[in-house]
């Protein structure tokens, strides 16, 4: 009896965030059809659900969507989704360039409901292989899917392209393991809601956007208890979002990056870092220092500011976590008991090297170990590996500070679907296959 083999495809996307997301219909709209399939170990679209808080707002244009950028007249646009929705004209009106969080999430879970049929949930992607006993030149790899559901099933496919988007990993602070009484800002929301016993006492630790955010939207929600701010820094810094600061994140500015000296590299993060990083917007900012003041004029100091202050450990004692904070004003060290401590301590670049497997040794790395990336987001291999592998995000050392943020959504995507489609097309006329040496 035959036995049917794996399922092939041109592209096979390993996660499906905003980025993969964009990719999905930067392949559906390009002119030559492509076959592809999407593996995400969730059970939906989720792009940081936990921190969809009331009122928060994006902090790029909605113009940078999943698709304008590329092609202005996209159906998947987030114009497109504000006509769809009756929305156009109020949303006009609002003369906003921002739209809330929640909104922009809404418009992702719209454009995906569109491409749900190439999506597969509950699928994790756990390694790359190579086909047994296959021999050079590659023009595939095997990918090994487990389905996450009690039981699941494992299954084989084969892939031309993988493009891999696993997305941003929570990072805590050094020593620092999440759980029930200690949390990682990108899921306070759902831990918030699920927390039954009264809250007096909590604390965030960071200097970012998030952080600022929820100790607003602490301050609000939880009117008799007090709220500790633990900043590094003397106080929070306001995020540089000026015109030319901005051009940091335009799809030129990833040219320069790329083909920029090291010691240029180095400017653009030295100069424009805070544009992105541990900065908040000036608004959030105002905000909290008014309810501060606030607070001190009723005679009521519920919001503290922890200055100059890092989280140094962290214990269960009985129903509390005791944290232990260290002052680098004073250079020393003091205990702090809380109901909860949230940690908006910020993520670490996606890893690709964990499902890279079988693939890795063909993975080309720089002189500093890293993984070496052309222009086109594909990884540099070995003579013999036709097969594309793409990356979305962890470029940050090739590609600039817009590598894992939502500017160039739209442009990168467009450019690994041009570069996939090139490789087909020389692939189908037996030339060259894309491999570089």
């Amino acid at each position: 009896m035959d036995v049917k083999g794996p399922d092939t495809y041109d592209v096979v996307g390993i996660g499906f965030g905003p980025a993969n997301l964009s990719l999905a219909i930067a392949l559906e709209e390009h002119p030559e059809p492509f076959t592809s399939a999407f593996f995400e170990q969730r059970a939906s679209l989720s792009w940081h659900r936990g921190m969809l808080l009331p009122s928060a707002k994006m902090q790029v244009s909605f113009l940078k969507d999943l698709a304008t950028f590329r092609n202005p007249t996209s159906p998947y646009s987030f114009v497109a989704y504000l006509h769809a929705s009756g929305r156009l004209a109020r949303f006009v009106n609002n003369q906003d360039f921002y739209p809330t969080r929640k909104e922009f999430h809404d418009y992702l879970e719209w454009a995906e409901a569109r491409l749900r049929p190439r999506v597969r949930y509950g699928s994790r992607v756990t390694a790359l292989r190579t086909p047994a006993g296959a021999r050079t030149p590659l023009d595939h790899a095997l990918l090994t899917v487990r389905d996450t559901a009690p039981g699941g099933a494992t299954r084989l496919v084969k892939a031309r392209n993988v493009v891999i988007a696993t997305g941003l990993v929570p990072r805590m602070p050094a020593g620092v393991e999440a759980d029930a009484s200690v949390w990682h800002s990108s899921e306070f929301l759902d831990r918030f809601r699920r927390h039954h016993r009264p809250l007096r006492r909590v604390a965030v630790a960071g200097a970012g956007q998030s952080a600022a955010e929820i100790v607003g939207f602490l301050h609000d929600a939880l009117p008799d208890a007090e709220i500790y701010a633990i900043v590094p820094a003397y106080g929070y810094s306001i995020a540089d979002n000026t015109p030319f600061a901005n051009q940091v994140f335009d799809p030129d500015a990833i040219d320069d990056y790329f083909h920029g000296t090291r010691r240029s590299r180095d400017a653009f993060w030295h100069y424009h870092k805070n544009t992105n990083y541990s900065v908040v917007d000036s608004e959030v900012i105002k905000d909290l220092y008014r309810r501060a003041y606030d607070d001190d004029l009723a005679g009521a100091e519920r919001l503290r500011f922890l200055n100059l202050t890092r989280v140094a450990g962290v214990k269960s004692v009985q129903n509390d976590v005791r944290v232990t904070l260290h002052s680098t004003a004073r250079e020393e060290s003091y205990d702090v008991d809380l109901d909860v401590l949230v940690c908006a301590t910020g993520y670490e670049p996606m890893d690709p090297a964990a499902v890279l497997g079988d693939l890795a040794p063909w993975c080309l790395r720089d002189a500093e170990g890293r993984l070496h990336v052309d222009r086109d987001f594909r990884l540099v291999t070995a003579p013999g590996l036709h097969c594309g592998i793409y990356l979305q995000g962890g470029t940050e050392h090739t590609h600039g500070l817009s590598s894992s943020l939502l500017s160039n959504l739209a442009t990168r995507s467009g450019e690994i679907t041009v570069s996939i489609a090139n490789r087909l097309a020389g692939a189908s006329a037996g030339g060259d296959k894309g491999v570089r040496p």
